[in-house]
This record gives C-alpha cells, sequence and structure tokens, in this order.
C-alpha cells in the first residue's frame, strides 16, 4: 500500500491545530488524522495527543492476519485511551481548559479496511472513478440534516457549521465511537482529511486530483487546491492507495 500525507497551516491561521501519522504493517498500512479544538495552543496538545496515543496503540497490537472484530476492538481501545487521556490533562491545567480534537483512523490488513471515527474529520472510499464518503460528521449541521430543518447544500454555508457534536477530549471523560469497514480491491484509495480540506474542496475535486501514478504528489495537490480556494482552516490530507 502507497501513502501520501501532508499538513498545512493554511491561509489564515497562524498555527497548525491538525496533526496526523501513518505507518505501515505486515501486509498493510494504517493512518490517523486528528484535527484540534481549543485557545491557545490548546487544540495543538489535544490533537497531538490524540495522534500519539492511538499511533502506539496500533503499533503495539496489530498483527497480520487480525479479523475485522478484532481491528475495531483496538481501535477503540486506543481512541477511549486516547479521550481519557486528553480529557484528564485539560482538568489538571486550566490554560487546556475544554481542548478536544477530532480523530479519523484506516487500518488496512490484505483487503479488509476498518475506518474510525469522532468528529467531522472525514473519509472517503475512491474505487475506479466513484468517490463515496464513509464517515458521517457528527456535528450540528449534519444533525439538522438528518431532521429535515436544512438540505446538504444550505449545510454548505451555514453559520453554524464548524459546531461538532462529538470530540475527543472537550468536556466528557467519554466518548463514542463510530466505525465502518470496507473490502478493497487493488488500486482502490482510502482519503483521511480534517475539514480544512472539505470545506473548500468538493468530491469530485478530490477524486480528479488523486489519480495517475505520481501518488506520492496527491495530498500536496490536494491542499493547494484547499488554499487556493481560501485556505481559511488548517488543511490535512492521506491518501493511501492499495
Amino acid at each position: 500500500m502507497k501513502i501520501s500525507a501532508g499538513t498545512d497551516v493554511g491561509m489564515i491561521r497562524s498555527g497548525n491545530q491538525d496533526s496526523y501519522a501513518i505507518g505501515e504493517l505486515e501486509g498493510g498500512a494504517w493512518a490517523v488524522v486528528c484535527d484540534g479544538m481549543g485557545g491557545h495552543a490548546a487544540g495543538n496538545v489535544a490533537s497531538e495527543m490524540a495522534v500519539e496515543k492511538i499511533s502506539t496503540c496500533i503499533k503495539s497490537n496489530f498483527r497480520q492476519g487480525m479479523s475485522v472484530a478484532s481491528i475495531k476492538n483496538v481501535l477503540e481501545s486506543a481512541i477511549v485511551t486516547a479521550n481519557a487521556d486528553i480529557y484528564d490533562k485539560a482538568q489538571k491545567n486550566q490554560e487546556l481548559e475544554g481542548m478536544g480534537t477530532t480523530a479519523v483512523v484506516s487500518v488496512c490488513l490484505g483487503n479488509k479496511c476498518v475506518i474510525a471515527h469522532v468528529g467531522d474529520s472525514r473519509c472517503y472510499y475512491v474505487s475506479g472513478n466513484t468517490i463515496t464518503q464513509i464517515t458521517k460528521d457528527h456535528s450540528l449541521v449534519q444533525e439538522m440534516i438528518d431532521a429535515g430543518l436544512i438540505t446538504p447544500e444550505e449545510a454548505e454555508c451555514h453559520p453554524r457549521k464548524n459546531i461538532i457534536t462529538r470530540a475527543l477530549g472537550g468536556c466528557y471523560d467519554d466518548v463514542e465511537v463510530d466505525f465502518n469497514d470496507l473490502v478493497i480491491s487493488e488500486g482502490d484509495m482510502i482519503v483521511l482529511c480534517t475539514d480544512g480540506l472539505t470545506n473548500h474542496v468538493d468530491e469530485n475535486t478530490i477524486l480528479e486530483n488523486i489519480s495517475g501514478d505520481d501518488i506520492h504528489n496527491f495530498a500536496d495537490r490536494l491542499i493547494r487546491i484547499a488554499n487556493e480556494n481560501g485556505g481559511r482552516d488548517n488543511i490535512t490530507a492521506v491518501v493511501m492507495r492499495n
């Protein structure tokens, strides 16, 4: 599996509160992307803590041939532990009070791929000329869409679009993790990203810019387009191709 990854502060922000990590496994690969929130450096602290904890857990516990259920169990434990660590650290330091982070994680072993997520950082699945959003945002506007109060098109420019309903850390000492699993074929791709990308680059444009043999340029290409379209937030993208 080949991976392209990158992060950028964007055109407006002075610091980057996104964090990510990638790695290889025997027979596969993994990636984690987090988007921190909180004043001062708090968001950065939260996202870095989550990435470190989840990455360490993946590297320590995964082995070739694991079942989908076993992969989910390990990822849930990793994310729940990261949540507790972030919450506890915020409770002990007033400057970090309320800090939190999204998290989206992909572990691919052979033709199995498991996605875990909390918040509005997303995973897309690309097969041939089709791109599909796999994760469902934990956000206020998504709840409004589900309730029939607004359309997906109205959500794109809704003034409360940035409010998420679930995160690691924040004000709660527990967290609920959502999972998806896929069977992937040769050439299929997994895209993980923060909302700094999806707020500026639509699905068709993502698809158009992750084709060809130069996979190592895919993430940088997506980040560049997001910046050209305003870059109002930090931007992180990871592309995994089977």
